[in-house]
């Protein structure tokens, strides 16, 4: 079993400093491009923060790296903050986000990757990055057998979960006992037409996950200590693999954002923009005290 080592306040800190440049860099890059998504990207960025730049095994400096660890976004319009991670942890400068979804960028308005060396899969169509990570999962077994260390982080939005190919590949992923796969389900409750409620009620989450045989957290997705937790606790688990329902804030960070469906598949524009950064910019001031 692993050892749980508690994060220290430092390592916390800066884990929010990162998610805060990446909420501001996501403001200015979707300002720029004049369309794309707001609301998801914002609330998932403390996971980003999190991921890349505390827990995956990855090498931004080498993105093809055998040994690396895989992160499939599945619900590939959030990928502004997939694009301001990997910059702050070094794939490519942070210059280039403000090339988002112009003609001839690397990074398109969904996940292209054969655009961007680092990007695992090209998503928009949704429900389909749980089968691909299964799909890894099981090419990495036939490989390594059980000495890999490598682990399959498929992230997933709420409403995504609609599609019925998630409940086949939860079947097979439950089946297989994949234990290296981590889901991460950004909880927000909102999707493009609404609040997730109105549109497919989703509840009981948790019990449905573990009817296919995942194992099962429930977490705030803000809290680096509660991310922390759970995915050691994932890592932890030899039979089954592991569900993050992260609940998140839609628009975390921007007041006049938050929980709001509108800002779903929305950019700001000059004057929200600035409103945003200057919200964020006050966080900043609040974290560095």
């Amino acid at each position: 079993m692993k050892t749980l080592m508690i994060m220290n306040n430092e390592t916390h800190t800066k884990l929010k400093l990162h998610a805060n440049t990446i909420r501001k860099n996501i403001i200015r890059m979707l300002e720029k491009a004049g369309s794309g998504h707001t609301a998801g990207s914002l609330g998932m960025a403390d996971i980003f923060s999190y991921l890349y730049l505390h827990e995956l095994s990855h090498k931004p400096t080498e993105p093809n790296w055998n040994e690396r660890d895989r992160l499939v976004l599945s619900n590939g319009h959030i990928c502004p903050v997939l694009y301001a991670a990997m910059a702050e942890s070094g794939y490519f400068p942070i210059s280039e986000l403000m090339t988002l979804r112009m003609f001839g960028s690397r990074l398109q308005g969904h996940p292209h990757r054969e655009y961007l060396a680092g990007i695992e899969t090209s998503s928009g169509p949704l429900g389909q990055g749980l089968s691909q990570s299964i799909g890894m999962a099981l090419a990495e077994r036939i490989d390594k057998g059980s000495d890999s260390n490598k682990y399959f982080y498929c992230l997933l939005g709420d409403g995504e979960i609609n599609e019925g190919n998630i409940w086949e590949s939860a079947l097979h992923a439950g089946k297989e006992k994949l234990s290296h796969i981590i889901v991460f389900l950004d909880r927000n409750n909102i999707q493009i037409d609404g609040f997730t409620d109105d549109v497919m009620p989703l509840e009981p989450l948790d019990k449905k996950w573990e009817s296919f045989g995942f194992y099962v957290q429930t977490i705030d997705g803000h809290d680096f200590n509660a991310i922390d937790i759970a995915v050691h606790n994932a890592k932890n688990q030899h039979e089954q693999p592991s569900i993050i329902i992260a609940k998140t804030i839609p628009g975390k960070g921007v007041p006049d954002f938050e929980n709001i469906p509108a800002w779903h598949g929305k950019s700001p524009n000059k004057n929200e923009a600035e409103y945003a950064l200057s919200e964020l910019e006050k966080l900043e001031k609040e974290l560095l005290c």
